[in-house]
């Protein structure tokens, strides 16, 4: 088997995954705190992650759109999408910038 050089780590691969956005809030899925783990090795990397809802509608445009994002790094050869339910998304997973996109304002 080949080895692969990649400069890819996990900041970049989080990073790639802001460009993957929730169509329903037109937030990206890492500032939605939909990705919990990201693991780069070598030319793979294997993502855990969830969605806003068992039920969410776009779960398989947001998990394709994660695979797409993270093979267009160079030297990514293949990726591993896990989609788990626990720990259940809450909107205390949304970043500030989410927050902010969504008009939602942290009370003092």
């Amino acid at each position: 088997m080949k080895t692969v050089e990649t400069k890819v780590n996990e900041d970049s691969a989080r990073e790639a995954l802001r460009a993957v956005y929730d169509p329903e809030f037109g937030v990206s899925v890492q500032d939605l705190g939909l990705i919990y783990e990201v693991i780069v090795c070598e030319a793979h990397i294997t993502v855990a992650m969830t969605l806003t809802s068992m039920y969410c509608p776009a779960g398989d445009v947001i998990t394709e759109g994660v695979k797409a994002a993270l093979l267009s790094l160079p030297g990514i050869l293949s990726v591993e999408v896990n989609v788990v339910w626990d720990p259940v998304w809450t909107p205390e997973m949304l970043s500030p910038l989410a927050r902010q996109q969504l008009g939602w304002e942290e009370k003092s």
